[in-house]
């Protein structure tokens, strides 16, 4: 029988590398969306805020499958979008690393873009009137006053972007496919070993999810955490 330090030196971990970078691409990409999207937001009428917030809100509250299955129709080869990027660009999306960091990054991007937008909503408005009263633009009060008083929601959002990221599986599966060494990420992989039975390389799998899970809302509670003050025990 296999000890357990000989399992894990014949592990495959192909799928924590992908699950890693795909994470990784997705969040940076989130983040800079997300923050656009929450500072047009903010800034929109009530009426259009509502229409917006929704239709960036959607992939968040849509089955993970259901999403997936649009991303589908909207990057086949047999589609004008998927047509054209392969023809133009020579982007393969379905069955490729690159539509698991587009299904990642649809189904993340709302938890970047709702701590963004709450975070931006508390600002106080003063700060930007004082920026604007020094000669900053809009670009530079943004950049310069706005995200740095809304550190704490931004950061937060980021570490929970990455998570969900990094654990997508229901829109992975149906734009990426499980290709293994290029599309299988963990999620991924633990449905299928599961599939065949084999209990103990899935519970290895998962044992590697909660301890970057714990690791992630460690980060997130200290980070929480710096800006809080100090308050009497009781």
């Amino acid at each position: 029988m296999e000890t357990m330090t000989e399992i894990l030196k014949s592990l495959d971990w192909s799928p924590l590398w992908i699950s890693l970078k795909t994470g990784v691409v997705a969040t940076i990409l989130s983040f800079f969306l997300g923050l656009f999207a929450a500072r047009r937001v903010v800034k929109a009428s009530p009426g259009k805020k509502a229409v917006m917030d929704g239709i960036l809100t959607l992939p968040m509250v849509l089955p993970p499958t259901v999403a997936g299955f649009f991303l589908l129709l909207l990057f086949s080869r047999r589609r004008p979008l998927g047509i054209f990027l392969y023809e133009t660009f020579d982007l393969k999306v379905v069955q490729s690393w690159l539509g698991c960091v587009i299904a990642a990054t649809v189904i993340a991007f709302p938890l970047m873009y709702r701590n963004a937008r709450a975070a931006f909503e508390q600002i106080d408005v003063n700060l930007v009137y004082a920026g604007r009263t020094l000669g900053m633009s809009e670009i530079e009060i943004f950049w310069r006053v706005v995200v740095p008083s809304a550190r704490p929601g931004i950061a937060s959002g980021t570490i929970l972007t990455f998570a969900r990221a990094l654990g997508e599986y229901g829109a992975t599966s149906m734009l990426a496919g499980n290709i293994p060494g290029r599309t299988g990420t963990i999620s991924q992989k633990i449905a299928m070993v599961i599939q065949d039975g084999d209990y103990l390389t899935a519970g290895i799998w998962v044992a590697v999810v909660i301890v970057i899970a714990l690791v992630i809302l460690i980060l997130m509670n200290l980070i929480s955490g710096k800006r809080m003050k100090t308050v009497k025990r009781w």
